[in-house]
């Protein structure tokens, strides 16, 4: 992410202006009250994908305001929804309103007006992700009844928020389709969020569906490496989906179930066998760690991945360490 404003680059009479500047520009034109003026500081990064924005931003106390003469002189016609990473915070809109506590979820609309705050001692922080309101493939009388309130954070709601969370640390080198095929994702996993809220998910289109049941049943797969028994079949029952049709998901982003799965756990094996803390460990106790119970099986999956054994694989990596 590239960083917008850091106050602390500011002398202190100037930060609370700079602030109002900034976030006029980078997100919504706002009013605010800022409780102790003398301290305050913040600091916002943002990074685009595709039609999306997201960015990080840590705050001090703060109270922020759009009135309807605000949306009159100025209103990009944005979405937003806020993941809480740091302390206590509460939004007013829509005759809505929440308390929002860290890893909590909102949503709300920069065409309607909006009041929200930055409360307690310790600085606030949240990911923010916005993007345009006519991507969004929900009736506006959908939206309204969840403006200015907590969103679930179960089901695609945990898929969402762990998106969110990635992203925001993502590698900056992620190339121009990589953004523009994230941004479409994580718009679609936003719509699908607020139709669970709503219970409007027969209005996403079937497009929109099939991505959002890749993220959660990937997700699940990432949950449940370590059974042995993880099989394209046990993966369609647990979604209430045929297997046909969970392949048919698959086909969309061009890989198989077996493959992702293997992958995955190959992935986590690799990771362990290269851990100074594991290097005690046994491989095939770190095979049956992520569901290769049988060391025979362990070795010719990791071989099929790798093109050498666990233990080679060790062996390899620690001599080139020592070089």
């Amino acid at each position: 992410m590239k960083t917008v404003l850091d106050t602390t680059c500011l002398p202190r009479a100037e930060r609370t202006s700079a602030w109002a500047e900034t976030t006029a520009l980078a997100l919504v034109s706002t009013r605010f009250k800022f409780p102790d003026p003398e301290n305050f500081g913040a600091r916002i990064s943002a990074t685009t994908l595709g039609p999306a924005q997201l960015s990080t931003m840590s705050y001090a106390q703060l109270v922020s305001y759009r009135s309807a003469r605000q949306i009159r002189d100025s209103d990009p016609d944005l979405y937003q929804i806020a993941l809480i990473t740091k302390g206590r915070q509460t939004i007013e809109q829509a005759r809505n309103s929440a308390t929002l506590e860290r890893g909590a979820m909102v949503l709300y609309d920069s065409s309607r007006p909006f009041q929200a705050s930055a409360v307690g001692e310790h600085a606030c922080g949240s990911v923010l992700l916005q993007f345009p309101r006519r991507l969004m493939p929900l009736p506006e009388k959908v939206i309204a009844s969840v403006c200015g309130t907590t969103l679930n954070v179960h089901g695609v709601g945990h898929v969402f928020r762990q998106t969110l969370t990635a992203l925001a640390t993502a590698e900056p080198d992620l190339g121009v389709h990589d953004r523009q095929r994230l941004g479409v994702t994580v718009i679609d996993l936003a719509a699908a969020v607020v139709a669970r809220h709503t219970d409007q998910v027969a209005a996403l289109g079937p497009q929109t569906r099939r991505t959002v049941l890749y993220r959660e049943i990937t997700s699940y797969i990432s949950r449940h490496l370590h059974l042995a028994d993880l099989t394209p079949k046990a993966v369609a029952a647990a979604h209430s989906i045929s297997p046909r049709y969970l392949h048919r998901v698959f086909q969309d982003h061009e890989t198989t179930v077996t493959t992702f799965i293997r992958q995955s756990r190959i992935t986590r094996c690799r990771r362990d066998l290269l851990d100074p803390a594991l290097h005690n460990t046994p491989v095939s106790a770190i095979g049956a760690r992520w569901g290769y119970p049988r060391a025979s099986d362990f070795t010719r999956a990791f071989r099929t991945v790798t093109g050498m054994t666990p233990t080679e694989y060790r062996h390899s990596s620690a001599a080139l360490e020592d070089g």
